[in-house]
């Protein structure tokens, strides 16, 4: 499990080792959802049975069908999940054996539905080992022979149980770099994607829009009002209102497909699309702008659209993409504008993309810019 860098990866490889090390045919691991009452199955590995995916979405069990998992289950969590101590741990707290006649480990009753699904899939015997995870009863792990093999004797039961020890060993591990992994790329404060997430994202998303044209698209918002509000109401009210239009934003993303919503930092956020066409996009981006205004602080949002699926040349680098959205966020703060402005369908902006401010001077006189600007004005070049 040392080389699994994703969930799906260590219970992929937990359930292949366990199958492996017990000379099984099949294996499976099961988390059970407590607050539900049943084992959901997060991976199949092996031979699998034409029923059966290696990574169910709603593949579950509800847990008093089985009688040994329901019973190790409520004794692990009986005093509040301390097991080490409990009279009936040895018991409970190991694994055991059933084959397709019925069951061989002592101490456990007949499970008519778990020996009906070895005998419906062909398989001789299995071995179910529970797993603790912090002290507390996190699932089970499931390991079966085919009819032809040998049926699982007691060392096996016992190497399941030390077997099951690794895997939430390994679970233990990959929810900790997890956990590492979204503080690195989740904003603190509105629980959006950060820049990192950002320009990793839009990394991937250039490379499969130079391999099959997939159109990308970036949406880049900046929050009207936030210094006002900081400076009225405080920055705990301003923090407000970043939270709030960042749920407006995650709303609106949500109605693309596979859309990333972030925040870039301050009082700038963003969008990424790969699939949606611009129209697309930009329609989003509208109800985007209408929904910001309505929002009880703040004065709206200034909005600018990037995307592949319209005429704005080649896009070889996210920083492109970058420059012509902040171009087009740029002109819509000049303008005012209630709408967002697009790149490739205002001709400023392909200007002011392709002539970037020299200065942070620049930048400032271009976004303290009038409306009435002429649109052959060229706010970003030198004075």
């Amino acid at each position: 499990m040392a080389a699994a860098t994703t969930p799906r990866e260590s219970w992929r490889a937990a359930a292949l080792g366990a199958c492996g090390a017990l000379s099984g045919s099949f294996a499976a691991l099961s988390m059970w959802e407590r607050e539900r009452g049943r084992l959901r199955v997060l991976v199949n590995a092996g031979e699998r049975a034409p029923d059966e995916e290696e990574f169910p979405e709603s593949e579950t069990y509800p847990v008093n069908r089985f009688p040994e998992i329901t019973e190790f289950l409520h004794e692990r969590w009986a005093g509040g999940g301390e097991w080490g101590s409990h009279p009936r741990a040895e018991r409970c707290g190991g694994a055991w054996v059933e084959t397709a006649q019925g069951p061989v480990t002592p101490g456990h009753g007949y499970c008519h539905q778990r020996v009906a699904a070895l005998r419906r899939r062909g398989r001789g015997c299995c071995v179910v080992a529970p797993i603790v995870l912090h002290g507390m009863a996190w699932g089970e792990l499931y390991v079966a022979r085919p009819e032809a093999a040998p049926v699982f004797d007691r060392e096996d039961a016992d190497f399941a149980t030390v077997l099951a020890s690794v895997v939430a060993a390994g679970i233990a591990q990959t929810e900790r770099l997890e956990e590492v992994r979204r503080l690195a790329f989740t904003d603190p404060l509105t629980g959006l994607a950060n820049r990192r997430a950002v320009d990793t994202r839009l990394d991937e998303a250039l490379e499969q829009h130079r391999a099959d044209g997939s159109v990308v698209s970036l949406v880049v918002c900046d929050v009207n009002g936030l210094k006002r509000v900081n400076d009225t109401q405080g920055h705990a009210v301003g923090d407000r209102l970043l939270e709030r239009f960042g749920s407006v934003l995650s709303l609106c993303g949500a109605m693309l497909p596979g859309t990333l919503a972030a925040r870039l930092g301050g009082d700038e956020f963003c969008l990424v699309t790969v699939g949606p066409s611009a129209d697309e996009v930009v329609g989003v981006s509208e109800d985007l702008c209408v929904r910001a205004k309505e929002l009880e602080l703040g004065e709206g949002v200034a909005c600018g659209v990037a995307s592949t699926g319209d005429p704005i040349g080649e896009v070889r680098s996210a920083r492109r993409l970058f420059r012509l959205a902040d171009a087009a966020q740029y002109r819509a703060k000049a303008a005012r504008s209630p709408n967002p402005v697009v790149a490739g369908r205002d001709g400023t902006v392909m200007r002011l993309a392709d002539s970037p401010p020299r200065s942070a001077q620049d930048r400032r006189r271009f976004r303290d810019a009038r409306p009435e600007v002429e649109e052959d004005d060229e706010p970003w070049s030198e004075p």
